[in-house]
């Protein structure tokens, strides 16, 4: 069942994200999560395959790769493997989404 957004979480750290990914959010001031990231990110948190759409600037980027480097951070300190494509249709997007993924990890 999808989660519940039709109240938004007021913070990310409401969403149950790693501390050290929390403390790079807070870095680059980021505002409340956005509804995509609200639907997307327990879903990806819990493994689960995802699939969203959002206009340009909603918080895409963040709503995959905020789980994804969440995973790679095991409760032990010691990484898992989790498995991902991030396909990208331009090499622009491509470099946009490394220097995302640079800075929130």
């Amino acid at each position: 069942m999808p989660p519940d957004t039709s109240t938004p979480a007021a913070r990310l750290a409401d969403l149950q994200l790693h501390e050290r990914l929390l403390k790079a959010v807070d870095a680059l001031a980021f505002a409340a999560p956005t509804p995509v990231q609200v639907a997307a990110i327990p879903v990806a948190l819990a493994g689960r395959d995802l699939f969203a759409i959002a206009k340009t600037g909603r918080g895409k980027t963040a709503a995959f790769v905020l789980p994804l480097l969440a995973r790679l951070l095991a409760d032990d300190g010691k990484p898992i493997a989790p498995r991902s494509l991030i396909h990208s249709p331009t090499r622009e997007l491509a470099r946009q989404i490394g220097d995302d993924v640079t800075a929130l990890g």
